[in-house]
């Protein structure tokens, strides 16, 4: 995209100052569109409180139709953070690309396999601990075995494929899109006027397009989620 991302080193290590501004800035849209949507909430909801309720009705409709009923209520908070955050930070690249010293500032976190392994590595460690929890550890140990004993190293293998395909599958994605779309941006001003209108309209097709590729890939993310801590609480 438009190059490295800002780094400083702090007692030895190296910190990505792209990805915590970036991610600061969208812990206060989040924050703040959600807390604007609730913060009056009536008995016949208008406005901004419909879509709210739609956002929870909408996760809530995810976890409901992966989770057994008596999971279901542990995991609808989480469910609809995971969802919002995801949503916004898919989409922050698409409005706020901000590049300086040949160094990005401003980018959609998604779009470095850091920040989705990470989330990544969060969803899978809560659903082992999960699974520990309503299975005990020799329970959650004996289901590696099943359905014979010799599917150990298969099992094993599986759960560490399940955690980078759901981290890199974000990523992908993400990068792809805001990748392309700097390289519409960098044709369009490559010719002058040329190319400057035929650049402005498949820029806005691209990003219309991006839109819906976010938003898919936060409904995958959340659904695979709910996905395998399910498998967890259910074996």
């Amino acid at each position: 995209m438009g190059g490295d991302a800002l780094t400083f080193k702090l007692f030895g290590l190296t910190f990505n100052t792209t990805n915590i501004v970036s991610g600061l800035i969208i812990y206060a849209i989040v924050f703040f569109t959600l807390y604007g949507m609730s913060r009056k909430i009536k008995m016949k909801p208008t406005g901004a409180q419909n879509v709210f309720e739609w956002l929870v009705d909408f996760t809530n409709g995810i976890v409901r139709s992966q989770m057994p009923a008596a999971e279901q209520g542990r995991y609808s908070f989480f469910a609809f953070v995971l969802f919002v955050f995801i949503f916004f930070a898919n989409q922050f690249g698409l409005i706020f690309q901000f590049h300086w010293n040949g160094a990005e500032v401003l980018r959609s976190p998604t779009a470095d396999p850091v920040v989705t392994l990470t989330f990544s590595l969060m969803v899978m460690a809560l659903a082992h601990f999960a699974g520990v929890a309503h299975n005990g550890l020799g329970g959650y140990l004996k289901n590696y075995t099943k359905p014979f004993t010799l599917m150990l190293p298969v099992n094993i293998i599986e759960e560490f494929a399940n955690f980078l395909t759901l981290g890199l599958r974000i990523f992908g994605n993400i990068f792809a899109g805001e990748l392309l779309m700097s390289l519409i941006a960098n044709m369009a001003f490559s010719h002058g006027a040329l190319t400057i209108i035929p650049g402005l309209l498949l820029e806005l097709a691209w990003q219309g397009f991006s839109v819906f590729i976010g938003s898919i890939q936060a409904y995958v993310f959340v659904t695979l989620t709910t996905v395998y801590i399910s498998r967890k609480v259910s074996e």
